[in-house]
């Protein structure tokens, strides 16, 4: 099987510590973005910093997509979110659980990295998205 490569690079890393997001983190105003750059979106301030955010947080938003979007290759349906991480910093994500019954404000989420799908060439693209935490 071919290696496994990342849907766009940049987002994420997984190492000894398990996955997480690359954010940035701006000197000048203080806030946090996500996905990194170098240039703050919030102050326009440049230099911000790579910093790695995650694995934990807690659901925020949610809802349940049932039609794939133009140029999505991922199963359908899914989960979509917004996951406010420990730290200040909320993204939005895809959401590993797709049935809206089983989610709720609040909810503890941990940051995974998985198969999406398979390019053209049979190789796994991976992205990043939020499981529940289940007690």
């Amino acid at each position: 099987m071919a290696d496994a490569r990342a849907i766009a690079a940049g987002l994420f890393v997984c190492d000894v510590d398990g996955p997480r997001l690359l954010a940035g983190a701006c000197d000048a105003c203080g806030k946090r973005h996500f996905p990194a750059s170098t240039v703050c979106p919030y102050c326009a301030a440049d230099g911000a910093r790579e910093i790695r955010v995650g694995p934990a947080g807690h659901l925020e938003l949610y809802t349940t997509v049932l039609r794939a979007p133009p140029g999505y290759r991922g199963p359908v349906p899914y989960g979509l979110g917004v996951v406010a991480l420990d730290g200040g910093l909320s993204v939005v994500s895809r959401l590993t659980e797709p049935d809206p019954a089983r989610l709720r404000p609040g909810l503890p989420m941990q940051l995974v990295v998985e198969t999406l799908y398979a390019d053209d060439d049979g190789r796994p693209v991976l992205s990043y998205a939020f499981r529940p935490v289940r007690a």
